[in-house]
């Protein structure tokens, strides 16, 4: 990542904001279920900036979000998926998109980040077992795939004009 300077700051904060309200506020949300945009932000600090600030912007706003307004205890296991989507996010959609890597982007972060990994957390957060809380799960990466795909695909023919006014 190049060196930060005022305007990725200020993005990088915009993106934060962004994401908390998106996952926070703006999302159906239960115990072992989350549905909401809030990758948008993930993907959009990714398409700017690159793996580094995805990942950063992913653990300030997941920390931060799940500090400032917490629905449970906090539990560093959902730190670590949301670094490990920020890296992947920015590993496979920065400088490239294509419908391949868009798709593999979001199935790996539904089926292994959202169901299998997140899974895992929740079963040891909560005592269960694994298999009786991922077939709630599945009916989650059901929906946000198609959901995810689509609003990437679109959000990549807007963002090219806001991209040359952020990095300008």
């Amino acid at each position: 990542m190049k060196k930060m300077n005022t305007k990725m700051l200020v993005t990088a904060a915009i993106l934060i904001a962004m994401q908390i309200i998106l996952s926070r506020f703006l999302s159906i949300n239960a115990w072992n279920l989350k549905i909401g945009f809030a990758f948008v932000a993930i993907f959009a600090a990714a398409y700017f900036y690159g793996p580094a600030f995805s990942v950063t912007v992913a653990v300030i706003s997941d920390v931060l979000g799940a500090l400032l307004f917490p629905s449970g205890s906090f539990f560093p296991g959902f730190t670590v998926t949301a670094l490990l989507a920020g890296l992947l996010y920015g590993c496979l959609l920065y400088k490239k998109q294509t419908p391949g890597r868009i798709i593999m982007t979001v199935l790996v972060d539904q089926l292994i980040l959202g169901l299998v990994v997140n899974t895992y957390w929740l079963s040891i957060l909560y005592g269960t077992t694994f298999g009786a809380v991922v077939i709630t799960r599945i009916f989650q990466c059901m929906i946000m795939i198609p959901v995810q795909y689509v609003t990437i695909s679109l959000l990549m023919k807007k963002l090219p004009a806001l991209k040359k006014e952020v990095l300008r």
